[in-house]
């Protein structure tokens, strides 16, 4: 017990008290009496325990860090961020004929034609695009080197 307390004095002082006591539990904590020992922990000095708790919390920080947020642009209501989307679309593309018209971007949007001044033809090869932010919740699609656009909102 004495030894246990010991290791978690060490591990608290090396990782930093607040990042183990906020996100970050101990193989100690995690683990029952019984599955420390049968994993052969109790044989490891406080200092290699220390230097695998930390190797540990590393991991699990980066793990964390490393999922990137939810891109939420165009969705009603749902906030977010609200600067240009660029992307592009892929495949061949004959641009809009009018509402209800769908678009499905690189990074795997799916945008729908709300409105649109006129239709726009054109033939191309994974034009790029960037989706602007309107007023009022509005979004409006531009196909580069054309003045049309149309709005649009978001699917999926």
């Amino acid at each position: 017990m004495r030894r246990l307390i010991l290791v978690a004095l060490v591990v608290f002082t090396l990782v930093g008290g607040n990042a183990i006591a906020q996100s970050f539990s101990t193989l100690e904590e995690r683990m029952t009496y019984a599955e420390f020992k049968a994993a052969g922990l109790e044989k490891l000095t406080p200092e290699e325990l220390a230097a695998l708790n930390a190797w540990l919390a590393g991991k699990t920080a980066s793990t964390v860090a490393a999922k990137p947020a939810q891109d939420m642009r165009g969705f009603e209501g749902r906030g977010g961020d609200s600067s240009d989307l660029v992307s592009t679309i892929p495949g061949p593309f004959r641009g809009w004929k009018g509402a209800g018209d769908r678009f499905t971007l690189a990074n795997g949007q799916v945008w729908e034609v709300t409105s649109g001044t006129s239709r726009f033809s054109v033939s191309m090869q994974d034009p790029k695009i960037t989706i602007e932010k309107g007023l009022l919740n509005s979004w409006f699609l531009r196909v580069e080197g054309y003045n049309a656009r149309a709005g649009v909102r978001r699917i999926k």
